[in-house]
């Protein structure tokens, strides 16, 4: 027993000492906390004299703004920024947050100050009535990063580049495309390649400098010539006379995203369950004796949210109005967008990947070469099961999420701070209806105003989805629009990165989809009643790679979808989240006896063996 806990003690000194042989790298910004100012305001007891930093580029949700969108008190962000890289839950309780009044200490004014349990006077800019006005949202886990963990990466020892500044010709490029998808949001996928509207997105997205070869000498902001943004950087056309490819059209770039349908196999099908009861094609996942469908509720289509200032205004100052969508009776495949953007409305953290284990163990995909006990039964002598079998890798899929959870909560609120696209579309319509101070204060816009005015013809398309002239509004899917954290990186990319990454090192990732000994290739119809083999269609090989890649991005993408996330903060929290899944599987490693080995495609397109 003495050697059994000696010999303990070595192997988890041996993973410590791994995890601590890791650099932990510099942390960028893209600077713009500091770069957007105020003008020269006059009189020392104003908080934005001085030439204040406006924050304009930055996250300010939750925190007070003014009727034009701007921050009150330039020092509630500062305070904010220390509480959160303190962690202390006093000093985050102690920050304004809300429309106000306040008192002058800062604190609410309440209804019954003499009542405890009162709750604060709120001045909502929109009138509500049914529902009645909301309460308030607090941030959400801003001290995350600031936690340890006994296994994997630290949370502060893995990074991403800085992010697009504002003013940007990466961000015009991003933010027309999550405008064009606000307005694609509802055609069926399966309706893609006939639909005027996809048409007009690809004939307008291939216009913008950033999508475009010729327009390279032409990238001149503070981050378009950052190696990490000149890597990510995507060419749909050589000279803007060419549409996108349909194939790139609102797709991810990792390998197989680009093949076949653009929903993956692993959010359609299901497995046949016990004793063979269902089809894949039934959409019903066995959970042991019981089933989970993968049809998900029909969000009303056609109705979109934050579409008018004060409703938009308020949602910044925190207004809680979660749970006020419209919803139709039912469920359905996932054959929009839209049905997309509810399944990432609503997912629990891990639910896609433990769902797409489960899936390919029903397939019974074979495990990656390297592991042991894939022999027969008479000659390994014994089968995997709580090591190298399936519940190990139904656990170990799900082990790593709240491990990249923690490490994206870093990048952030402690590093990057970047503003959600909802913002960008409040200050696009300020910089349409706004005075001259207004509009001088978001100057950085000015060339995403006239690309959007120009040959793109964005901007006719975005005012018609308003329903007003000079509208620029980011239409959201959901009524509360973003989370109450920064865009970059995010949650749902990160933990998206982490656990494909660790599905693709258990299963032997190129081994084309089968079931019954046949390859398949399914898409919901139009009204998402049913699914229909498309392998004719799409003669592809989808691989296990491939399949997962592609689900990591239509979760990812999903975001994009409802307009909280942009290209950006999917495909570099992809990255991170491999990251962390890459360090878990090195550590976990030492504490097994069998000689065995794993061999991780990355999302880069090459490989590691570990």
């Amino acid at each position: 027993m003495q050697y059994r806990r000696q010999k303990s003690l070595a192997v988890r000194q041996a993973a410590a000492e791994l995890a601590a042989a890791r650099v932990h790298p510099a942390h960028y910004s893209n600077g713009d906390e500091s770069r957007f100012r105020f003008e020269n305001i006059s009189g020392d007891n104003d908080p934005r004299a001085n030439n204040a930093p406006t924050y304009v580029g930055n996250f300010t949700k939750c925190l007070p703004h003014d009727n034009d969108g701007f921050l009150i008190n330039p020092s509630d962000y500062d305070d904010w920024v220390r509480a959160t890289d303190s962690g202390e839950q006093s000093e985050i309780a102690g920050l304004r947050i809300g429309p106000g009044p306040f008192q002058p200490n800062g604190d609410f004014e309440y209804a019954n100050p003499a009542n405890p349990n009162s709750p604060p006077l709120l001045n909502w800019s929109h009138i509500y009535t049914d529902p009645p006005a909301p309460g308030l949202r607090a941030w959400e886990s801003q001290g995350a990063g600031l936690t340890f963990d006994l296994e994997g990466p630290d949370a502060q020892s893995v990074t991403m580049p800085p992010c697009p500044s504002l003013d940007s010709q990466e961000l015009i490029a991003e933010m027309a495309e999550v405008y064009w998808m606000a307005i694609c949001r509802d055609i069926p996928f399966r309706n893609w390649a006939t639909n005027a509207t996809p048409e007009s997105a690809r004939n307008s997205l291939k216009r913008f400098w950033w999508f475009r070869a010729d327009r390279t000498e032409d990238l001149n902001s503070v981050t378009d010539r950052l190696p990490g943004s000149l890597a990510r950087r995507r060419i749909f056309s050589e000279n803007g006379a060419t549409p996108v490819p349909l194939e790139k059209l609102f797709r991810g770039v990792t390998p197989g995203e680009q093949l076949g349908p653009y929903i993956s196999q692993f959010l359609l099908i299901g497995n046949t369950g016990i004793d063979n009861a269902q089809s894949i094609t039934d959409g019903q996942i066995a959970y042991g004796a019981i089933r989970a469908d993968q049809r998900v509720r029909i969000a009303c289509e056609e109705v979109d949210y934050m579409q008018n200032w004060n409703e938009w205004l308020d949602v910044q100052n925190g207004a809680d109005v979660r749970g006020r969508e419209s919803y139709e009776t039912g469920y359905r495949f996932i054959a929009r967008p839209r049905d997309l953007a509810t399944y990432v409305h609503h997912d629990a953290l891990y639910e896609a990947y433990l769902n797409a284990c489960l899936i390919l163990l029903g397939l019974k995909a074979p495990f990656d070469r390297g592991l042991p006990f894939q022999l027969a039964d008479y000659k390994d002598k014994q089968q995997g099961f709580a090591q190298f079998g399936g519940p190990h890798i139904l656990t170990l899929v799900t082990e790593v999420a709240t491990r990249a959870l923690k490490a994206v909560r870093y990048q952030k609120f402690n590093i990057h701070r970047r503003l959600r696209p909802e913002a960008v579309g409040g200050w696009l319509y300020q910089r349409r209806h706004g005075n001259g101070t207004v509009r001088d204060r978001l100057a950085a816009l000015t060339n995403m105003e006239a690309a959007f005015s120009g040959s793109s013809q964005l901007a006719n398309v975005i005012e018609d989805r308003n329903g007003a002239k000079d509208n620029w509004l980011l239409p959201m899917a959901f009524p509360e629009g973003s989370p109450t954290h920064p865009s970059y990186g995010a949650g749902h990319a990160t933990v998206a990165g982490a656990c494909v990454t660790i599905l693709k090192a258990w299963f032997d990732h190129g081994w084309e989809l089968k079931s019954g000994g046949s390859r398949f290739a399914y898409e919901a119809n139009a009204d998402g009643t049913s699914l229909f083999d498309v392998s004719t269609i799409y003669p592809d090989t989808l691989t296990v790679e491939g399949e997962l890649n592609k689900l990591a991005g239509n979760i990812s993408i999903g975001r994009d979808w409802a307009g909280v996330h942009y290209y950006t903060d999917y495909i570099e929290s992809l990255r991170l989240g491999e990251q962390i899944a890459l360090g878990i599987l090195e550590e976990q490693k030492l504490t097994y006896g069998e000689n065995f080995s794993l061999t991780v495609p990355l999302f880069d397109g090459t490989s590691v063996r570990i």
